[in-house]
């Protein structure tokens, strides 16, 4: 039986123009871009060196510009995708200098607030953009594959979904995220809460605990636990502990679905022994098979980059072509910031004292 592991490609690529010249854009952007044959017209970043050591890395960005204004100004009467890669205090500005109706990918989370989330949505309905959020997990090889077994029935109705991360996770690597009052749900699991809610649509309720770790307290927090409740049979799960320094015999990373007929489980090896990570792992079961057991499957990719493929193509092909419905536009995402916001308020008001 043949698995789908990739996302169709639009017919035609358009070319993307970058703003912000990360370590995610060095790390998965432009990597997948040169996967997928997507032509990247320019880049632009406040410090013009970390977009030249990019094009030298790199050698398909054609230039580096000196200002957003001449990046837009160059651009604006051409089918560019606008591939914006800058902390969430900025999209909103960068928003409002876009031409209308242009086709806009906007790395997540989509804001720092529900506030920020639904300005952004705000500015992306008023000026007619074709605009999605870089909520890219749910378009890594891997979630494909069990998207397609669920699709193809070898699970059966999907009752459970289990996503578990004790890992030890290097937080020193992103400096601003000793700044900001929210950090582990809104800046990772938000990845998870959005791939639930592509499997599963969104829940009923959501119940939630985020909190500090002993060795890590200049963080807002990095430990999470939240329970999603759908019906009396459907539930997800996520837990999160990226403190576990222990060594990697005992880190997990796993998403894990449970059906009536079969189950999949996931290895994601990126969050294991990051960066560096460990390989991913696909096995399945289906109970009508004649004789019921684990099956793997060879994967194509990973997260990091293949996944980000994903999301350019879908913003691609939904502006080429706006009968194909773009999954991970601003408006389906505005609910994922909403889980997001559920998720804290459960955390600082929920629990039941103890006496």
């Amino acid at each position: 039986m043949e698995i789908k592991q990739r996302v169709e490609l639009p017919k035609r690529s358009l070319p993307i123009v970058i703003i912000g010249a990360g370590g995610i854009v060095k790390d998965a952007h432009l990597p997948a871009y040169q996967m997928a044959g997507f032509p990247v017209m320019g880049i632009y970043d406040r410090i013009k060196e970390k977009g030249e050591i990019l094009k030298e890395e790199f050698g398909f960005i054609q230039k580096i510009y000196d200002s957003v204004e001449e990046l837009i100004d160059e651009n604006k009467t051409c089918d560019v995708v606008y591939d914006i890669a800058l902390p969430a205090n900025y999209i909103a500005d960068i928003l409002e200098k876009l031409p209308d109706g242009a086709p806009v990918l906007i790395q997540k989370p989509m804001g720092e607030t529900l506030e920020e989330a639904k300005q952004i949505l705000g500015i992306c309905k008023r000026k007619k953009f074709v605009s999605g959020i870089n909520f890219q997990l749910r378009y890594a090889p891997y979630m494909i594959a069990a998207k397609d077994l669920i699709d193809k029935g070898i699970l059966g109705d999907v009752y459970d979904l289990e996503i578990m991360v004790c890992v030890y996770t290097p937080w020193h690597l992103w400096d601003f995220l000793f700044e900001v009052p929210r950090m582990e749900i809104l800046y990772h699991s938000v990845h998870y809460l959005d791939l639930i809610r592509s499997f599963l649509g969104n829940p009923k309720k959501i119940y939630a605990s985020t909190i500090k770790h002993p060795k890590m307290k200049q963080l807002a927090s990095t430990r999470s636990t939240m329970i999603l409740d759908y019906d009396n049979c459907v539930q997800a799960r996520v837990i999160t502990n990226h403190g576990h320094e222990f060594g990697l015999e005992k880190q997990e990373s796993y998403v894990k679905f449970e059906g009536t007929k079969g189950a999949v489980k996931i290895r994601i090896g990126l969050s294991m022994d990051y960066p560096k990570g460990v390989s991913d792992k696909f096995e399945y079961i289906c109970l009508e098979d004649e004789n019921p057991i684990w099956k793997e499957v060879a994967l194509t990719g990973s997260w990091f980059p293949d996944a980000f493929i994903g999301t350019m193509a879908g913003v691609q092909n939904s502006y080429l072509d706006p009968s194909i419905p773009l999954l991970h536009s601003t408006e389906d995402c505005y609910d994922t910031m909403k889980l997001v916001e559920a998720a804290y308020e459960s955390s600082e008001s929920g629990g039941v004292l103890f006496k």
